[in-house]
């Protein structure tokens, strides 16, 4: 057995330098003789040369990226785990914390780069960002890992004397352990993104993003993308570190069986304190946002408190030019968002499903999907626009690229954590392969399904924005890249606090539509 194993991982790695070896053949065709996009695409031999002759640039603006990304990672990762430890130990914490966690993942980094540069100096916006971009993966995913415990085990400690410190230490926090691990993957190329995204912003001479933004108007796509797969190898490092630590800590655990139910009971309330903590979950963004602005002390002019923005909106002279302004770039950007959200979670909900039936596909496309979640939009973009045009096109392409990766991963931790019992009933009666995803995984993984289209919501209407700001000129991005060029600030701030109430909806929708289906299936849904 251990020779046919060795076996398998040979013709495994053969398979993806095959894979990776024709990928570069195909690519060095279309550069060299022009196919695409009249040059946009370089061959990669172009590349390895005018990176070479870069060579000397790169160390300081890989340093400087590599140090916020890291720090953001750390300190995005820790404040997740705990705050995802308290949500899950604690539902009048999870529901008082939902709005201000959305909110959260739901700032749109193209709106607040330029505020957090003025506000903060030195490291600290990338900090921030790379900080934010980490943060709701990880949280939701110990959130959904410690929910997702077994019952009896928790039992057995409980039967010993255990209390609910003793739970959690011993079996909840081991239980979540892959979910987390399968979480930190994801946060590390978006710590890398966060970083790159801060570096847009100005504020530093050094970072990979300063460094792409000063080469856009050389006319020189080797350099571009000699700097967009820089940015992608840093996050591949980060990526395959925590995919090989996850393999090492959780390869004894993953024939265990974990169940799809929650630990605990749900929380008791009457209609009164329920709509009381909702009303204390909506307004408490607004009350951190407001106390962040005093307690940093920023300029009026820039720092638009919640009553700022309504002033701006409601009551200010240009209020009714805002409005029309505003309503206009959402009728844009809203039946958009709701297609590239579909479309994101199709594409993941379809690799997953692949990952299980026929895992060598998933492994010839990773190292592609890895590129577009690391390689730098502002990099990838004039390539889409002369592939896709400037039309609904490009940005559902976008909006996909930003959406189903984190989906998919969440989709496929929760497949592979499918009991290999019930996997094994349902073989010995003959059950095809797709007739078990159907009848067994895709029934017991309904708690990631959830949690997945949970990430995919907030996501979708950046990856909108994105397009529209990056190559559309269109909706709310287009809107806020012009607020930014007048230093228009209200707008800004109303773009983004509209951004996070779509972003807020939309995700109640699926929490609302994720309690009914499980219900009705005997499963507690994830806090």
């Amino acid at each position: 057995m251990a020779r046919e194993s060795k076996s398998e991982g040979d013709f495994r790695r053969f398979s993806a330098w095959r894979t990776a070896a024709i990928i570069a053949v195909v690519w060095e065709v279309l550069g060299r003789f022009k196919l695409v996009a009249d040059g946009a695409l370089p061959a990669p031999s172009e590349i390895i040369i005018r990176f070479w002759q870069d060579r000397g640039d790169y160390p300081p603006h890989l340093l400087a990226t590599f140090e916020g990304a890291s720090l953001g990672f750390l300190i995005g990762n820790s404040l997740a785990i705990l705050a995802g430890i308290l949500f899950a130990v604690s539902p009048i914490a999870a529901r008082l914390g939902r709005g201000l966690n959305v909110a959260l993942f739901a700032l749109p980094p193209i709106a607040i780069s330029p505020i957090l540069v003025l506000t903060f100096s030195g490291m600290t916006p990338r900090v921030v960002l790379a900080a934010l971009g980490c943060y709701f993966v990880t949280m939701s995913a110990t959130v959904t890992g410690i929910s997702q415990t077994d019952r009896r085990m928790l039992d057995v400690v409980a039967a010993y004397g255990g209390g609910r410190w003793t739970r959690l230490r011993r079996v909840q926090i081991r239980a979540a352990l892959p979910a987390i691990l399968a979480s930190l993957r994801v946060a590390a190329p978006a710590a890398v993104l966060g970083s790159i995204l801060a570096e847009f912003g100005g504020g530093g001479r050094f970072g990979l993003g300063v460094y792409l933004i000063g080469s856009l108007g050389r006319a020189d796509p080797a350099r571009l993308w000699g700097i967009g797969l820089a940015a992608t190898l840093m996050a591949l490092v980060a990526y395959g570190v925590f995919a090989w630590i996850e393999a090492r800590v959780t390869r004894s655990t993953r024939a265990v069986t974990v169940p799809a139910t929650a630990p605990g009971t749900p929380l008791k309330s009457n209609h009164l304190s329920g709509i009381a903590i909702t009303l204390a979950s909506i307004s408490l963004p607004f009350a951190v946002w407001w106390l962040l602005l005093k307690a940093l002390g920023t300029p009026a002019m820039i720092a638009k408190t919640p009553a700022g923005v309504f002033d701006y909106l409601f009551l200010a002279p240009s209020a009714a030019s805002a409005q029309t302004r505003l309503l206009a770039a959402l009728v844009q950007t809203l039946p958009m968002t709701l297609l590239g959200m579909a479309a994101g979670l199709a594409f993941a909900f379809a690799l997953a499903l692949a990952s299980v039936v026929r895992p060598g596909i998933v492994r010839s496309f990773m190292p592609v999907a890895l590129v577009t979640q690391t390689m730098p939009l502002v990099a990838l973009t004039p390539l889409l626009v002369l592939l896709l045009g400037r039309g609904p096109s490009v940005i559902v392409w976008i909006t996909i690229s930003v959406t189903f990766f984190p989906a998919y991963v969440t989709l496929a931790q929760g497949l592979g954590m499918v009991s290999r019992g019930a996997l094994d009933v349902v073989r010995a009666y003959g059950a095809s392969p797709l007739a078990q995803v159907r009848l067994v995984s895709i029934p017991a993984s309904l708690p990631y399904l959830f949690a997945a289209m949970r990430l995919a919501v907030p996501r979708a209407l950046l990856g909108v924005m994105i397009a529209e700001w990056l190559a559309t000129g269109t909706g709310l991005g287009n809107l806020l890249n012009q607020s930014r060029g007048y230093l228009d600030y209200g707008m800004i701030w109303t773009v983004a606090m509209v951004s996070v109430l779509i972003s807020v909806f939309f995700y109640q929708i699926v929490i609302l539509i994720e309690r009914r289906v499980l219900h009705k299936r005997g499963m507690q849904p994830a806090v």
